[in-house]
């Protein structure tokens, strides 16, 4: 009998002892992983690219107006990516947007540009997975510039936010924005409406500097 209680105190201690190992190896799990969830890490100064999601376009709301936009990119540098659970950083460092029309009359858009360039970025792997964009300063803000022609006359229109969420999403690889408030900012001509309301789709997000640019995920 005790030969089989001595047994049973070493089966017993044996797990109390693998089971912090254990726990510890779930906790290695990072932030931003590529190939699948809880796949490898992305390392700090990998940069991550996306275009427009399949089938999305970038939209900007202006009142009644609506440019809607069908191309767009995006490139990223990963600055932080911690265990999991946390934030993974990044710095925006490029966005492109184009083949934009509006949908008045006579009015042709010559141009969308961002400015301000890097953003910082953070990406959560709290529920929803939420993704924030935010300028630099408050002189330097998320910034976005439309110049579209009437005949010939051509107006100009800056629209800027402190920052502006998001979320990721495993499916698909993508990054949304719906319906982000930006408002005028000062420079815009006076035919421009007050505040214009951003949405897009971004995806699948890859990441450029590994061989394949395996996508990535968010744990």
């Amino acid at each position: 009998m005790r030969k089989y209680l001595q047994a049973g105190i070493i089966v017993v201690s044996a797990l109390l002892v693998a089971a912090p190992a254990a726990a510890a190896d779930a906790a290695t799990g990072h932030v931003l992983t590529t190939g699948k969830v809880g796949g490898t890490a992305v390392k700090a100064g990998a940069v991550l690219k996306a275009g427009l999601a399949k089938g999305s376009a970038v939209v900007f709301a202006l009142g009644s107006e609506k440019l809607t936009c069908k191309k767009a990119s995006l490139s990223a540098k990963v600055t932080s990516n911690p265990a999991s659970p946390g934030s993974a950083k990044e710095t925006l460092t490029a966005q492109t947007i184009g083949k934009c029309t509006v949908n008045v009359h006579n009015v042709t858009v010559k141009s969308v540009k961002v400015s301000n360039l890097p953003y910082n970025v953070t990406v959560s792997d709290a529920k929803g997975d939420p993704v924030k964009v935010s300028g630099r300063s408050k002189s330097k803000p998320v910034l976005a510039t439309v110049t579209v022609a009437l005949g010939a006359l051509t107006v100009t229109c800056s629209y800027q936010a402190a920052s502006i969420t998001g979320s990721a999403s495993n499916k698909g690889n993508v990054i949304t924005f719906v319906k982000q408030k930006l408002t005028k900012a000062p420079g815009s001509s006076g035919l421009c409406v007050a505040a214009a309301n951003f949405s897009g789709s971004f995806g699948p997000v890859a990441d450029s500097s590994v061989k394949g640019s395996p996508k990535v995920f968010v744990n």
